[in-house]
């Protein structure tokens, strides 16, 4: 199964980032990212493995910072995660056993429940934890997309050896 997965979709809040939403003086948004997490995201598209966004929530912090990652697969602002990834699937010509999902919280369930590696990080509610194939030993915004794409490449034998 895990040999198979050739996308892997990403919540932004609870995952990339630690869930808390920070304002400046002019109510922009301030993201927190891993820099592992960022490499982690490099990493899988180094070995053919896609990486896409799909969150509720719109960011300019979060554009700026896939626009640095080259990430291509972005939907923000979406309020039923699981119409854009049954369009995603269509788009790219992908089953569900060759998608991974990573959420955190009750809007990515009906993803979970639909790709064929349903993952989480360390600090997801318990309604995804039940359903996720893989839990990150890691929090959200600290490292759990990096301790993912570790687990998926290793798996496929394509962790690098040094």
């Amino acid at each position: 199964m895990i040999d198979l997965i050739t996308l892997i979709l990403l919540d932004v809040d609870g995952v990339l980032t630690d869930g808390s939403v920070i304002l400046d003086k002019d109510g922009e948004e301030i993201k927190n990212f891993s820099v592992r997490d960022g490499l982690a995201i490099k990493m899988l598209m180094e070995n053919e493995i896609r990486v896409g966004i799909i969150t509720g929530r719109k960011s300019a912090a979060l554009s700026h910072r896939l626009t640095d990652l080259n990430v291509e697969i972005v939907y923000q602002g979406v309020k039923d995660k699981i119409n854009v990834y049954e369009k995603i699937l269509k788009e790219y010509e992908l089953e569900d056993y060759q998608v991974c999902y990573m959420g955190d919280d009750l809007p990515d369930i009906p993803v979970l429940k639909k790709v064929g590696l349903a993952a989480c990080p360390k600090d997801a509610v318990e309604e995804v934890k039940v359903l996720a194939h893989f839990c990150s030993q890691k929090r959200g915004g600290r490292g759990c997309v990096r301790d993912l794409a570790e687990f998926i490449l290793k798996s496929q034998g394509k962790w690098p050896k040094f």
